[in-house]
């Protein structure tokens, strides 16, 4: 009896003369897509190096910390000095996009979703003079074209050398495992890149040549651009299908990463072990965007091959003033 009531000799010690012994738990692994601390997102539209974070889940001597709020204050911690040239240059990004993203709309009107429902390119020309009053006077033009197009990749060429500035600084110019100091690039990155390579010359063909060879581009319209289909169409097609591939690619995807919704490809490590979660929502995330870039490019496509290509060339006067253009970079 008495031996049922008496605990154990050992549990019967004063708190006071016991040796503490946290319970460790397990490591938690954290993914990329989840973690907001250094090495989140990469969008210069460029992957950072991967920086490893480790947090602990709570012990037993820390009652009431969970290991989200410990790994939250240890990032803020590190980033209690203010905001970087980082944050500014992604913000510049971020917010250049979106000025981008007005006068994209207003051109893909223009040149294939209008031509689409008219069939003809002469019935497309006059709603393209009227919107060209809105993004293509000498105010409009630098404000909504030309300056966010440059803050746009200027912040992303930026973010590029700092991150690599900073890589050089942390580790001496001794990257752990032999690895570049420079960002590696992801598919935005890279898409973002092609596309200002197709962007450049679709604004030197239809913007610079005409002011070089006519002083003005009062001439320049659709009816131009389907005679240079006509004229040169191997030419035009790998110009305008690599505009289309790349631009569209970058531009949904870089919008699916400022919203959140695009899928990492990495992970952050968090303690000894990684596993990979979410496997089949982040499939679904891929197709998703992937399916929706198709239908970016479909828009583009519908009237700007399927009616604006197939315009013809142009007869008379301004048909000699269009191949006098094309002859001036050799075409």
């Amino acid at each position: 009896m008495n031996s049922e009531k008496s605990p154990d000799r050992r549990g019967s010690q004063p708190l006071m003369q016991l040796d503490p012994s946290p319970i460790e738990s397990p490591p938690i692994m954290v993914e990329a897509d989840d973690f907001q601390g250094d090495a989140s997102i990469d969008d210069d539209m460029d992957n950072s190096a991967v920086t490893t974070k480790t947090a602990k889940a709570p012990s037993a001597g820390a009652p009431g910390l969970s290991a989200s709020a410990s790994l939250a204050s240890s990032v803020s911690s590190s980033t209690n000095t203010g905001p970087g040239a980082i944050f500014y240059l992604m913000r510049i990004q971020r917010f250049s996009s979106y000025a981008i993203g007005l006068f994209t709309s207003l051109h893909l009107a223009n040149v294939s979703l209008i031509p689409a429902v008219t069939r003809s390119v002469a019935g497309s020309e006059t709603y393209l003079l009227m919107t060209r009053e809105i993004y293509q006077t000498s105010l409009t033009e630098p404000i909504l074209v030309a300056l966010p197009v440059v803050a746009h990749l200027g912040s992303g060429i930026a973010l590029r050398l700092l991150r690599r500035s900073q890589n050089v600084h942390r580790y001496g110019g001794a990257m752990p495992g032999g690895k570049s100091p420079w960002p590696s690039l992801s598919y935005i990155s890279l898409s973002g890149y092609t596309f200002a390579v197709f962007y450049a010359a679709h604004v030197f063909v239809n913007r610079i040549l005409p002011l070089q060879v006519e002083g003005d581009s009062s001439n320049i319209g659709l009816a131009y651009v389907a005679h240079g289909f006509a004229r040169h169409p191997v030419i035009a097609q790998i110009a305008y299908l690599g505009l289309l591939a790349a631009g569209c690619g970058h531009m949904i995807w870089g919008q699916a990463k400022w919203f959140g919704i695009a899928p990492s490809t990495r992970e952050v490590q968090v303690g000894a072990l990684a596993v990979e979660r979410g496997k089949k929502h982040r499939r679904r995330r891929w197709v998703g965007i992937h399916g929706a870039s198709i239908a970016f490019a479909a828009l583009w496509a519908i009237g700007g091959l399927g009616v604006v290509a197939r315009g013809g060339l142009m007869e008379g006067w301004i048909g000699r003033v269009y191949d006098d253009m094309f002859a001036a970079i050799g075409f």
